[in-house]
Formats: structure tokens, C-alpha cells, sequence
């Protein structure tokens, strides 16, 4: 009988051809031979964007990357990317109206979603109908706060002790240098990290309508320079960021804390309408939770939930927000529980929901149209676009949660994506 996790000697799949030991080497050493090299400015001008096409001359590449209104907007570009030739065109479909009752989001809201995957817009789109027969979900931000983790080295502990002792009195000058370089965002906090003889300081700021890794990153530098040049102790070396900060990686700290926006959200929905509009039952949907729930601890998995980074990719593209913090805000819990009038309650709560209003690629021009379709585009609107973001991620854990309940996960899939 074969052991459990051996590697199958017979398996089918042929990851490379037989090669003898010098062709084997040849393949995988490095190659110094001289290369085509693109233009080294990375300047976002028609010259130099006519420089790179010229290397790259693939044709119809140029023709659907560097279309007319790319070629057009293309100063509106210059803050968002380096070496410029185009813009990718994603579909973008609508799921919705989605009804929020929330602290800062109240209304019925059509929510612009930009994938390439099938079934996924149908999806959010059944969930959020559902949600708003329902009289629609209940949404409150909890928190908010990005952080900043500098970290610095020293030759033992009582070295880091001495620092640390300094640090403590510092909160006022360090605060106002941060103060220094931003308009919007604020310094609330600095928390204090020993390890043996490193020491990690986490810098906690409010960053108003925008996402604000940019604008805690110059802040947080400034700060760094100070102590740099007047800490009693100078530490053997120091680093603007030590990855205590779960920037762009998923991490079990927040689910206590925040980083970005914290939201939660519920609904309780009548097993009429689950049986309406997912075809299944509450007590069904509920024993999926918990034994999914199950081998969600099994896989080692942060949080509990089906698929909130479908949610979160979809409109962080559709809306100009960074794609890749979908990697921390996909971090949460969904909790589904049989109510006492036999209808199905079902919340979610996500701690890291990277999403601003201004700044980033919130005004270029695709991206500011999906905001203006939500009516959250601009100042004052961030927080209420964290409280739309978890109740579609709510619409998204019902439908998919109620398909696989209903036996039509895999039906959908093969009605809409082949």
C-alpha cells in the first residue's frame, strides 16, 4: 500500500523532457548575451511612448493597447505608472442595487464589478437582490488606522532598552513631524515591539478619503530620519519598514485590530426568501458553514470565508484602488446561524478594507466613472465605500454559500462560462 503524501513514480505528468547532465545545465545557466534594451527614461510622453512601441513592434498589440482615448487621456496616466504604452481594457458588468443601512452608506447602490471570470457578476448579482428583498444590509465601520513598522537593530538589550526608553518620550515631536508632510493624515499611535535586541515601532494613522499607503510611507519617513539623527542610542542598522505592518499579506493580527477600514455586517433573511432566491434552506446553508468552517482550520486559513477576494479584486479594478490589497483585505469572517424565526442570519466582519476616494487611481477616467456609477467618487465618500464593500462581500457569501447548499455551484459555472 502506498504511503500517504509519497511522491507517485508513476504519475502521468512530465514536467521536463530526458535531457542528458551538459543539456540539462545549459538550459538553466545563466545567459550573458547581449539584449534589445527598451528605452531607459520612464517618462510618460508621446515621444517616449513611441520609443517602446518601436521595440516591441507587435502591431496589433499597439492597436488594442494604445487605442484612441488611451492615446488621448494619456497625461492622465502620468502619476499612476512608469513606462507607459497603454491601457488593458477589463469587461465590467453590474451586480445590484445593493441596499445598505449603514453608518455612512444609505441607499440602494449598483456596484460596478471588472473580471474576466464567468458566473462571478451573476453571483454578487443574485446575492445583493436577495439582500435588498430582505429590506437590505445592515453595514457599521468599526475602526480605522494604516500602519507603518520601522524597525531598528542594536548590539544587545540593554542598548534596545535605552532606545526604546527615548521613544517613549518622543510622541509629541513625532507627531508633528508626520504632521508635517501630509494634509489629510494623522498620527494617533505608536506601538512599541521588542525582540531581544530589535526593536519595532508601529506608526497607526488615519489617512481621511484616501487608501494612504503612499501618505503614511513619506510620514513615517520623516519620523525615521528624526530618530536616526538624534536617538541617544544609534542602532547597528534600521529600516523604514520591518513587515509587521501586513502590508499586501494576509495576517492574523488584524483580525483583532485594523488596517484600513474595519466594517462589519448582517442580515436576517426569511427562509422564504433563501428558498426564493437560492433554492436551498437556512439549516442547509448553516451546516455548510460549519463544516467548511471546519476544513478552513485544517488548511491553516486566516479568517473564515468562501470567496470575499472576488469581491474585493473586482471592484478595487472596477475603482481605481491598489489590486494587490486584496491580499490583506480578503482577511475576515463570514458566520452564518439559524435565527430564532427559522430564517437565516448571516454577517461578515473584515478588519483590512484598503479603499479610498481620492488619490491613487481614483480619478483616472474609466475608474472615476465606476465610482461616479456608485456615487462615492471624492471627498467624504471613503467611508461609506468600506461599508458598500462589506455588504457585497455579504451578497457574495450568500450566493455561493446558498449554490453549493443547492447543488448548483458547478451548474452555474457550466451555463455561464462555456
Amino acid at each position: 500500500m502506498p504511503k500517504l503524501n509519497s511522491l507517485r513514480h508513476d504519475a502521468p505528468l512530465d514536467l521536463h523532457p530526458a535531457l542528458t547532465n551538459e543539456q540539462f545545465s545549459a538550459a538553466l545557466d545563466p545567459k550573458l548575451t547581449p539584449t534589445t534594451s527598451l528605452p531607459l527614461s520612464a517618462a510618460l510622453n508621446h515621444k517616449q511612448v513611441q520609443k517602446r512601441w518601436q521595440q516591441i513592434d507587435i502591431r496589433h498589440a499597439r492597436d488594442h493597447l494604445l487605442d484612441p482615448q488611451t492615446a488621448q487621456n494619456m497625461a492622465r496616466y502620468e502619476k499612476n505608472i512608469e513606462h507607459f504604452i497603454g491601457t488593458v481594457k477589463v469587461p465590467v458588468g453590474i451586480a445590484g442595487p445593493l441596499r445598505i443601512n449603514g453608518l455612512h452608506a444609505n441607499g440602494d447602490y449598483a456596484i460596478p464589478l471588472a473580471t474576466t471570470e464567468a458566473a462571478l457578476v451573476a453571483s454578487y448579482h443574485r446575492g445583493c437582490r436577495l439582500i435588498t428583498a430582505a429590506g437590505g444590509v445592515s453595514a457599521m465601520l468599526l475602526n480605522e488606522g494604516i500602519t507603518r513598522t520601522p524597525v531598528f537593530s542594536f548590539y544587545n538589550l540593554a542598548e534596545a532598552g535605552q532606545f526604546v526608553a527615548w521613544i517613549t518620550t518622543q510622541y509629541d515631536q513625532f507627531k508633528s513631524i508626520a504632521q508635517s508632510t501630509t494634509q489629510h493624515g494623522r498620527l494617533h499611535d505608536i506601538n512599541v515591539s521588542i525582540e531581544g535586541n530589535h526593536v519595532y515601532l508601529v506608526f497607526e494613522y488615519t489617512t481621511g478619503d484616501a487608501s494612504g499607503q503612499n501618505m503614511v510611507t513619506i510620514a513615517t519617513n520623516a519620523v525615521f530620519e528624526f530618530i536616526l539623527a538624534h536617538a541617544p542610542v544609534s542602532p547597528q542598522q534600521a529600516f523604514l519598514d520591518g513587515n509587521l505592518s501586513g502590508d499586501k499579506k494576509a495576517n492574523s493580527h488584524v483580525l483583532r485590530s485594523v488596517r484600513g477600514k474595519k466594517v462589519t455586517a448582517e442580515v436576517h433573511l426569511p427562509a422564504t426568501l433563501v428558498k426564493k432566491y437560492l433554492h436551498t434552506t437556512p439549516k442547509n446553508m448553516v451546516e455548510f458553514g460549519h463544516m467548511t468552517t471546519l476544513g478552513a482550520t485544517l488548511s491553516g486559513g486566516i479568517g473564515v470565508n468562501a470567496h470575499y477576494a472576488n469581491a474585493l479584486a473586482a471592484l478595487y479594478i472596477a475603482c481605481g484602488q491598489d489590486a494587490a490589497c486584496v491580499a490583506e483585505s480578503a482577511v475576515g469572517i463570514t458566520r452564518m446561524e439559524v435565527n430564532a424565526q427559522g430564517g437565516l442570519y448571516a454577517c461578515v466582519t473584515l478588519p483590512n478594507i484598503m479603499v479610498g476616494t481620492v488619490g491613487g487611481g481614483t480619478g483616472l477616467p474609466s475608474q472615476k466613472a465606476c465610482l461616479d456609477i456608485l456615487g462615492l467618487a471624492g471627498k467624504g465618500k471613503a467611508r461609506a465605500l468600506a461599508e458598500v464593500v462589506a455588504g457585497l462581500c455579504l451578497a457574495g457569501e450568500l450566493s455561493i454559500v446558498g449554490a453549493f447548499s443547492a447543488g448548483h455551484f458547478s451548474r452555474a459555472h457550466h451555463k455561464l462560462a462555456r
